[in-house]
């Protein structure tokens, strides 16, 4: 069975570590492979090499570093096929929806290449007699990434190009459920061109984490994933006094409006929820019906999800793969048993679905709730599984009100015809990402990804300038070459003359 290792140094190491975890293929239930899980020795040793690699790397030219994010985006491109069979073969999603992930981050590796662009800083002449000011970004140090299982190429792309562009050096600590993706994208950076040690990779689970939460010389950390886990980050990187941008869950909402195009609804809501099996943080997982649109709304969705084309992610006829692994198999179908329990109508019911050729795959199909209301779980809780749930209300009010008054943040959408309703919603909703007939509002690559509440931990959010903030520190110098004329000590607030 191969054994999957740390890279670190710009080579496959083993680290010290005996523990292993188990990597499956989700379409059959499967384990095809192991990973080697590093103890705190592994990171600290990774964080050392990392630290002496900065010295010279961020000495390097912006324009030199931009060109290895060059050969870099070139052999992403290259190599787009492998890279989506490992996270087809490790994650289960389907392929078109694999290398549409990709894309989203070669797309940040692409945004990258303009650092000597994105660094200039401001220079303002004679802020004073003879005197000058201006501002610089310099880099951190050492920064790391702690990735989810759900986009194995994707998340980890939105942080290590811009941190290395800018001249940091990186630790990514990516999913143990599906690590393979990681090393391939370092030995292509390796193949563009960067140093040795400037980009590592080290696997492992809770006990490398916490290495990396606690290790003084990682200056900043970047995290995506659960509430629970986003703010235990968050807290432990503030204690050891490290930045920290810490993503968390999701229960992304979609209004549709009675004057809406619903062809456009439905289409959007299905591929939002039911999209990667729903585990997306950005997955459309509530429909809020606003006056008498659920029935028909309703209709239309349930003979949509009871066609949806279930199974491996390699076979082009699927819609949708199988769910990550057993265990969040039994979990999100305990979370349509919730549903049941609590009172909300399921209209289509996935959990008894079978494959031929393919019975032990971590299948489910997708799930569809209605008159589901504010006060159950399976409305209040991110359940990263294909369940959609469908709630009704009277009014536009009512529906900004539930979004509002939600504890998460992350993403929202509306469907209308309707200008100003469209105008007042994307002004007075409490959340991070807006859509407006749009049914996932992933922000490009040059403006930031970002919820509100408890779905981001920190001020900043991820790519884009906020991504250039997050991993570089401003420096303003205020400059005078006298003439040689000496003044006396002043003893009050300097001002300028």
């Amino acid at each position: 069975m191969k054994l999957i290792e740390h890279f670190v140094d710009g080579k496959i190491i083993p680290g010290t570590s005996n523990k292993r975890g188990k990597v499956f293929n989700p379409a059959t239930g499967e384990q095809e492979k192991e990973v080697r899980l590093a103890s705190k020795s592994d990171l600290d040793q990774a964080v050392m090499i990392a630290k002496k690699a900065f010295n010279e790397w961020s000495l390097k030219p912006s324009l030199q570093r931009a060109r290895v994010m060059f050969k870099f985006k070139e052999l992403i491109e290259k190599n787009s096929n492998e890279l989506t069979q490992l996270i087809v073969a490790e994650h289960g999603k389907v392929f078109e929806d694999a290398k549409g992930s990709l894309t989203r981050g070669l797309e940040v590796v692409e945004f990258a290449c303009g650092i000597p662009h994105l660094l200039k800083g401001e220079f303002s002449e004679n802020v004073g007699t003879s005197v000058d000011s201006w501002s610089i970004r310099q880099p951190l140090g050492v920064v790391a990434g702690i990735t989810p299982f759900n986009f194995p190429a994707m998340v980890p792309m939105w942080m290590f190009p811009i941190a290395i562009a800018c001249g940091n050096t990186f630790i990514l600590k990516p999913s143990e459920k599906d690590p393979s993706c990681s090393i391939r994208l370092a030995e292509l950076l390796k193949e563009a061109g960067l140093p040795d040690g400037v980009f590592n990779v080290v696997n492992g689970d809770k006990e490398a984490v916490d290495a990396i939460l606690t290790n003084k010389d990682i200056k900043a950390v970047s995290f995506v994933g659960s509430t629970p886990i986003a703010k235990y980050i968050y807290e432990n990187s503030a204690k050891n006094e490290k930045r920290v941008q810490a993503l968390g869950g999701a229960k992304n909402h979609l209004v549709v409006m009675p004057d809406c195009d619903l062809d456009g609804a439905v289409n959007g809501l299905m591929g939002a929820a039911y999209g990667s099996a729903g585990e997306r943080c950005m997955a459309q997982s509530v429909a809020v019906a606003v006056g008498d649109i659920g029935d028909e709304l309703v209709k239309r969705l349930s003979k949509k999800a009871e066609a949806l084309k279930v199974g491996p992610g390699m076979d082009k006829n699927s819609e949708m793969g199988p769910l990550v692994t057993k265990e969040h198999l039994e979990k999100v179908k305990s979370y349509v048993d919730l549903g049941v329990k609590e009172g909300a109508k399921l209209l289509v019911d996935g959990r008894n679905l079978k494959l031929q050729g393919y019975e032990n795959g971590f299948y489910i199909g997708g799930c569809l709730f209605d008159h589901v209301n504010k006060d159950m779980r399976i409305y209040k809780e991110e359940i990263f599984g294909p369940v959609l749930s469908v709630v009704r209300v009277k009014t536009f009010e009512e529906a900004a009100k539930i979004i509002n008054d939600h504890e998460y943040g992350n993403g929202v959408s509306i469907y209308t015809r309707d200008g100003d309703a469209g105008r007042t919603f994307a002004n007075k909703i409490q959340v991070g990402m807006v859509g407006i007939n749009v049914p996932i509002p992933v922000p490009m690559a040059f403006h930031s990804f970002g919820g509100w509440k408890r779905s981001l931990f920190g001020d900043s959010g991820m790519h884009g300038m906020e991504g250039i903030k997050f991993y570089t520190k401003l420096k303003t110098v205020t400059s005078r070459w006298p003439s040689g004329v000496r003044s006396n000590a002043e003893f009050v607030m300097p001002t300028m003359k």
